[in-house]
């Protein structure tokens, strides 16, 4: 049983984040990734820790890639990427929009030689808009189209000062936009043998993400109610133990209020004027609250009170760290987490696949390479003879190194 993606071959010419996330993800399905790397080496190498000489960060988002390095300033560097475009079946980049056609390795430029490629180019704001050339990283995505509010709105005076979100969401969902748009290509050139250029925005991508967002533009008031089933209105308790824990759904929502008060075998409270509409709820929250914090202190067993919870139809949560759930026996039933070579003759705990198939097997983790690993085995690939690899890297337009680029300037 072969994997899902066995015998694609993508060409990477991707960086950082959403860019190498697609195309990690296109390898684990088991596509053939071959990560192509500039002189100055990909930023993500540098991202802390290091392990030996290598970026943690980088290996969750690159493991398993085959890597070229090299410059395609030089007309050489270009022939040789160009090949591997030709015969390449998926290509992945995420510069600003233009900057490969300069290189003579844009869509419009790769198509006239291979027609049946799908080329994704993953950018800030889209390659035809007036605000294309804008520089964008996933903070600055996410202040634009609505979430740096959100999350600000949320927690409101509870933040001493105004900060941005730990994850880059905007990256992330990008990354996996690009990937859906690749299947729905590959499903397209399936059925007509065409290729076609995919044109992902960050921006774009933050929007169709938002779950809040169509509450949010309609302007209409909600008296009272949460403005959607939302995580934000999920409240954290402390048990007498010290656990944390939350309950998925507001007590100020009406059909939750109603499970929150069948969760406590409170049904008295459907009956207390102070609960009787969202709006009165919301008015009385803190007191409603104070009954189920009440309520919660009653339970000594976790087990006892997840059933009771459960029985509502409610669902309960301990927040853990990462390193705590990766504890859990749950991980290592799903296989939630691989040993990743970690290149200084250890191992390191990286994600594993979330997906389990009936019908194919996935490829497992692969090695993280440093910079220009598999130059000489990739242009031998060409028939690439040694004496010209040799002159290639003794004119610097091969390049290869262990310890990334500026990593402990």
């Amino acid at each position: 049983m072969s994997a899902p993606l066995h015998g694609l071959r993508v060409v990477d010419f991707t960086r950082v984040l959403a860019g190498p996330l697609c195309t990690k993800t296109l390898l684990d399905l088991g596509a053939d990734v071959t990560k192509i790397e500039p002189p100055s080496g990909d930023v993500g190498r540098m991202g802390m820790p290091l392990i030996g000489d290598m970026s943690v960060y980088y290996i969750q988002q690159n493991a398993g890639k085959r890597n070229l390095s090299l410059d395609l300033n030089y007309a050489e560097a270009r022939e040789i990427v160009a090949q591997l475009c030709a015969e390449a079946d998926i290509i992945v980049e995420n510069f600003r929009p233009g900057t490969l056609d300069r290189f003579e390795l844009g869509y419009e430029q790769v198509r006239q030689y291979n027609p049946r490629v799908i080329y994704a180019s993953l950018s800030g704001y889209g390659q035809t808009t007036s605000w294309k050339n804008r520089p964008a990283f996933a903070p600055t995505v996410q202040a634009e189209s609505g979430l740096t509010d959100i999350i600000e709105q949320h927690f409101g005076d509870a933040l001493n000062e105004a900060r941005n979100d730990a994850c880059s969401h905007a990256d992330v969902y990008t990354g996996m936009q690009g990937v859906i748009g690749i299947l729905a290509a590959l499903q397209h050139r399936n059925l007509t043998g065409e290729g076609q250029h995919i044109d992902v925005s960050m921006a774009a991508t933050m929007l169709a993400v938002n779950e809040r967002l169509g509450a949010q533009l309609s302007g209409v008031d909600t008296e009272g109610e949460p403005t959607i089933l939302s995580a934000a209105d999920s409240h954290i308790y402390t048990l007498p133990d010290g656990t944390r824990i939350t309950i998925a759904g507001s007590p100020v929502y009406t059909p939750m209020f109603i499970r929150y008060s069948a969760m406590m075998r409170r049904n008295d409270l459907r009956k207390d004027p102070r609960y009787q509409t969202a709006l009165l709820r919301r008015q009385h929250l803190q007191t409603l609250l104070a009954e189920i914090k009440a309520w919660l202190v009653t339970f000594e067993d976790l087990e006892l009170l997840q059933t009771q919870v459960s029985e509502a139809g409610l669902a309960i949560g301990v927040i853990r760290s990462v390193n705590e759930f990766a504890e859990m026996d749950w991980v290592s039933e799903w296989g939630a987490l691989v040993n990743v070579d970690d290149r200084s003759g250890s191992t390191i705990r990286m994600p594993g696949a979330p997906w389990h198939f009936s019908q194919s097997t996935l490829p497992g983790p692969g090695i993280p390479a440093f910079q220009g690993e598999h130059n000489e085995t990739l242009l031998r690939e060409q028939h690439v003879n040694d004496a010209r690899i040799g002159e290639l890297k003794a004119r610097g337009i091969l390049l290869s190194r262990r310890t990334p680029l500026g990593a402990f300037e």
